[in-house]
């Protein structure tokens, strides 16, 4: 029984473009959740205070970290298959 991998593994070009995109992303969303931290920190009585229907800022921050992280994600996603496919495109020109 053979074990090969179920797909075929070629070199990445654009895994360099893409770890800096990674890292740029990762320290927007630690600027953000510092932000969060800073708050609950020294300012507690903030987090506690009703922005939304009665639901205090502590919980609309929190919620708002958890979609921020999958828009980033999304965007992510999507700038690196695009650059991708330019890559791909630009490899497959230069071969023919």
């Amino acid at each position: 029984m053979l074990h090969e991998p179920a797909a075929k593994v070629e070199k990445d070009a654009s895994s360099d473009w893409k770890a800096k995109l990674g890292i740029k992303l990762f320290w927007l969303y630690c600027v953000i959740y510092m932000g969060f931290v800073g708050i609950a920190v020294f300012a507690t009585e903030t987090m506690k205070k009703p922005v939304l229907a009665g639901t205090n800022l502590a919980i609309i921050y929190g919620m708002a970290l958890i979609v921020f992280a999958i828009i980033l994600g999304l965007i992510y996603n999507h700038l690196c298959t695009k650059k991708e496919d330019e890559m791909n495109a630009k490899e497959e020109e230069a071969a023919s």
